[in-house]
């Protein structure tokens, strides 16, 4: 019998052996009276890996964060809300060294020991007077994770972290978004830490592993960032041997990372911008991972599902187009799909290329839920995916035509 999948649980990215972090108010937008300058620092060099937006327009944090983490190692990340310093041009390069610098000189560290990351309003340059005082007057302590996971916060209602064990190790991740989320990362921000000793390599193999199967299955609005990137710290202060691909322990560690990664990427879609449900869509037997990943993208980023959610219709059509333009191999007569909720029964409402025989009044009770699931299968081969979105409302009309004024 194969051993049970982690569960996430209470804690954050403090929670593991030799990390703090503090976080304190700069009023980095005038009109925010929040906590918005952090900083996570690890009592010991990490080996260190991250995953980038791949957004062509890549902000000034991010670029200094890449030159910083070329070899692989980090000690601290600074981080703040309110502006994404992101098409700054040379001066927003030169803010994000200065605060990769203030850092380190704070922390006894080289600045290339500091990553560097920023969210908020695009096109607007750092006060770096608050900025300097605010790095200054942050106090880190090991219980300062949950300060880290406000001062992350824009347009967020809640922070969003936890902790999971694995063996005799611990895996903290916080993160941030509620807006510009589509697969291949969005404005969001995830911090991940543990206390395992992991190489290089394979710290940068688990990571990549657990975003593709998280923050690279969700969407709110189809847009992608600026500012992405999920960074992943492990200092090795739990002990041991080394982990590698090869070690035993391997195969658990990466489940448990990725497992915190979907927790992660679950939470940011639960606090999507105006939304009031989430959308999750699993397709099975695929011709291919590609293809099952492909479809279950394209029914959660679909406009016309996400609004037929929102109005608890079941316009089951919806689905069945959005599988077909996702251009994955499909055929209407081994295709079948199932609308539930959690908990509750199952409604077919498409069975191998004909319109199922279903009870739509309730088929509108199960949409009225928070939780939407509807599962496909394409009868085509053995591809499994699942991916998350947000219904579409008109309060996300609202926040999103307001941003800046």
């Amino acid at each position: 019998m194969s051993p049970a999948k982690p569960q996430p649980a209470e804690g954050t990215v403090t929670s593991p052996r030799g990390f703090k972090a503090g976080a304190v108010k700069a009023r980095i937008r005038e009109d925010w009276d929040k906590l918005d300058v952090a900083i996570l620092y690890s009592e010991a060099p990490c080996a260190a890996a991250a995953v980038y937006t791949s957004n062509r327009v890549q902000a000034a944090p991010l670029l200094v964060s890449r030159e910083n983490l070329a070899q692989g190692l980090a000690q601290a990340i600074v981080v703040n809300s309110g502006c994404a310093n992101a098409a700054t041009g040379q001066q927003g390069l030169a803010d994000a060294r200065e605060m990769a610098e203030m850092t380190a000189g704070k922390l006894g560290l080289s600045s290339r020991d500091i990553l560097v990351a920023s969210t908020g309003v695009i096109g607007t340059f750092l006060p770096m007077d608050k900025v300097r005082s605010a790095i200054a007057a942050i106090d880190l302590t090991q219980e300062g994770g949950a300060d880290f996971a406000r001062a992350i916060m824009t347009t967020d209602t809640r922070p969003k972290q936890t902790a999971v064990s694995c063996d005799r190790y611990l895996i903290g991740g916080v993160a941030k978004g509620a807006g510009m989320i589509h697969p291949n990362l969005a404005t969001m921000l995830a911090f991940l830490t543990t206390d395992a000793p992991l190489t290089n390599d394979f710290i940068a193999d688990c990571l990549r592993c657990a975003v593709d199967s998280s923050f690279n299955m969700i969407d709110i609005d189809g847009d992608t960032s600026t500012n992405d990137m999920v960074v992943v710290l492990a200092n090795g202060l739990g002990g041991g041997e080394v982990i590698d691909a090869a070690h035993p322990l391997a195969d658990a560690f990466s489940d448990a990372l990725s497992q915190t990664c979907i927790y992660l990427a679950r939470a940011i879609v639960a606090d999507a911008e105006g939304a009031t449900k989430v959308i999750e869509a699993t397709v099975e037997r695929a011709a291919s991972q590609e293809d099952a990943r492909r479809a279950a993208r394209e029914v959660v980023r679909s406009l016309a599902v996400k609004t037929a959610v929102y109005g608890s219709d079941p316009n089951w059509g919806r689905i069945l187009a959005a599988v077909g333009n996702s251009g994955c191999s499909m055929e209407e007569t081994r295709t079948s799909f199932w609308l539930s909720s959690a908990p509750g029964p199952e409604v077919c409402l498409y069975r191998m290329g004909k319109p199922a025989d279903f009870d739509a009044g309730k088929a509108r009770v199960v949409l009225g839920n928070r939780e939407v699931r509807f599962r496909v299968d394409l009868g085509l081969g053995e591809g499994t995916a699942t991916a998350w979105g947000s219904d579409l409302t008109e309060d996300y009309v609202r926040l999103n035509s307001l941003y800046t004024t």
